[in-house]
């Protein structure tokens, strides 16, 4: 019987995945990873440094369609290595159902995830946050608005947002998905996106130097947050503890804390 193991890698170094997922990984027969639902800051090799194993990256199609994961699983122990924590994303989800419907044994090695760490960094608690969002780059006719209506949602709850940012042929920085929720605000016209809205910025989470910015949209548009990769918080109603927490962790404006 084969073995299909989902490692996480977390989110920024070769130094980022676990003990177990090291251990499991260098014991696999094969090891593929993906980098479409999540990229580190570091490349594929400083991992295969790590775990000994040479590792063959897949597309985002091949992953989707998995069979050159679950024909190798079938009688061999198989990884897919993953940024953050695997079942973050619904493809991995999916694709381990397809594998136990094979009679594949499937097991989880967990990895940091932008979930926690976004929420951990800017001192949010992280059991008020909603549904997590995607902003996708536009293309032609192309400008989906359901991350502004999943905002609107949360924030009518009193919810937090974690705004995930596009990876595709290029890396969306957070100043660019600020002007997308701006323009989407001009579309949608619910005013959730003001110039009072409050917003977070968490770029490079697990690096050694992670970048964390709250402020107001045209105050953020001004700033220069460096590499990859971003991510957007928009609050919703906060704690005293955590307004207190964005003004000294994040240099969000005092007026917050009222």
């Amino acid at each position: 019987m084969g073995e299909l193991i989902f490692v996480g890698l977390g989110l920024w170094s070769e130094k980022d995945i676990t003990i177990a997922g090291r251990e499991i990984a260098g014991e696999c027969d094969t090891v593929f990873a993906e980098f479409y639902t999540s990229m580190l800051g570091v490349p594929k090799e400083k991992v295969e440094g790590v775990i000994g194993k040479k590792i063959e990256v897949l597309s985002r199609e091949e992953v989707e369609d998995g069979s050159i994961i679950l024909d190798e699983a079938v009688s061999r122990k198989v990884c897919l290595l993953t940024g953050g924590d695997p079942m973050t994303a619904t493809t991995h989800v999916d694709l381990r159902l397809r594998a136990i419907e094979r009679g594949i044994y499937t097991r989880v090695v967990h990895g940091i995830s932008i979930i926690t760490a976004a929420a951990g960094l800017l001192g949010l608690q992280s059991y008020k946050f909603g549904r997590t969002t995607t902003l996708a780059f536009p293309e032609g006719d192309y400008f989906p608005t359901s991350p502004y209506n999943f905002i609107a949602e949360n924030m009518e709850r009193g919810l937090h947002t974690l705004v995930l940012l596009d990876i595709g042929d290029k890396f969306m920085t957070a100043n660019e998905g600020i002007e997308l929720l701006v323009e989407m605000e001009k579309r949608e016209r619910k005013g959730i996106i003001g110039e009072k809205t409050l917003m977070a910025v968490v770029a490079r989470a697990s690096s050694p130097s992670p970048s964390v910015r709250a402020g107001y949209p045209d105050e953020l548009l001004k700033e220069d947050f460096g590499p990859p990769l971003h991510c957007i918080v928009i609050p919703g109603k906060l704690h005293f503890m955590e307004a207190k927490a964005l003004v000294m962790l994040a240099d969000a404006p005092e007026e917050i804390m009222k």
